[in-house]
């Protein structure tokens, strides 16, 4: 089975390789050369996105914004040969996703939406949680091929369901992420000790993959990205839309604050930045 593997990011490098060490034939590419050169010899590096597409079994795709899903899969959908199976692990739109879909299916192509959850550490150590939308036989094919990215992977319906499931995912990470800055916020106002009150919230019910991992981060204010402040604001803005006819204090308080972020140089750091939000001016 030859696999095209399109997106090189913090991500994507990283499951990439774990197809390759499982012994499967992955080709890359990645619009900054550069990244996809990165990961030779494991992998082969293609120029162009029709150049792997032709010779795929299976395409994998995981880039930035929905506008850069639309135009990689316009390209894919051109050259791909009939049955090649399609898998966008972007977080991206639900309504692209079941566009997408349609297209590919008139081309005889199949489409899955795939997206993953979990950051840079689950995708370094094959730990990811992946939802998946799309026809069910086809999902049933390329599980084999999920098993190296994830420990959790779940099947959520028709096409556009993984993408939604993924939104859902991103609306509880948001109220979580918050509650660990403002308690933690709080603490430093009176005057408790934060790595022991840190201790506190995840040695109990309190505690998350969010404290335990980006806790720590914003004690020592490391904003490094391990997930993009940039990406979440997408994500944020996405289930926004999808949940127009609901009110979501939770999820509008978070796009507000990563929002401010975004727009003061913050759109680069890690989503744990959050904490500067709180910061008193």
């Amino acid at each position: 089975m030859k696999i095209f593997w399109i997106g090189t990011g913090v991500m994507g490098a990283p499951m990439a390789k774990h197809l390759a060490n499982a012994g499967y034939e992955v080709f890359a590419y990645n619009r900054t050369i550069e990244k996809a050169k990165a990961l030779l010899p494991d992998i082969q590096v293609c120029q162009t996105i029709e150049e792997g597409v032709k010779k795929a079994d299976v395409v994998f795709t995981i880039v930035g914004y929905p506008q850069d899903v639309d135009e990689v899969y316009q390209e894919i959908i051109k050259h791909a040969k009939p049955n090649t199976i399609l898998i966008d692990m972007t977080t991206s739109s639900p309504v692209l996703a079941k566009i997408i879909n349609e297209k590919a299916q008139a081309k005889q192509l199949h489409f899955l939406d795939a997206p993953v959850t979990g950051g840079d550490i689950g995708a370094i150590n094959g730990t990811l949680s992946i939802m998946v939308g799309g026809d069910e036989k086809i999902y049933e094919k390329i599980v084999p091929l999920l098993r190296c990215l994830g420990k959790t992977i779940t099947y959520m319906g028709e096409a556009g369901s993984g993408m939604m499931a993924k939104l859902v995912n991103q609306v509880v990470i948001a109220g979580n992420i918050l509650g660990i800055a403002e308690g933690l916020t709080l603490a430093k106002d009176q005057g408790l000790n934060l790595e022991k009150m840190l201790q506190v919230i995840t040695g109990g019910s309190a505690n998350s993959w969010q404290a335990q991992n980006n806790g720590p981060k914003m004690l020592v204010r490391d904003d490094e990205p391990g997930f993009f402040i940039k990406h979440f604001l997408k994500d944020l803005n996405l289930a926004l839309e999808a949940s127009a006819a609901l009110d979501l204090p939770v999820l509008k308080a978070a796009q507000k604050a990563y929002e401010m972020l975004s727009k003061n140089d913050y759109a680069e750091k890690g989503t744990q930045a959050v904490i500067a939000a709180y910061d008193k001016k």
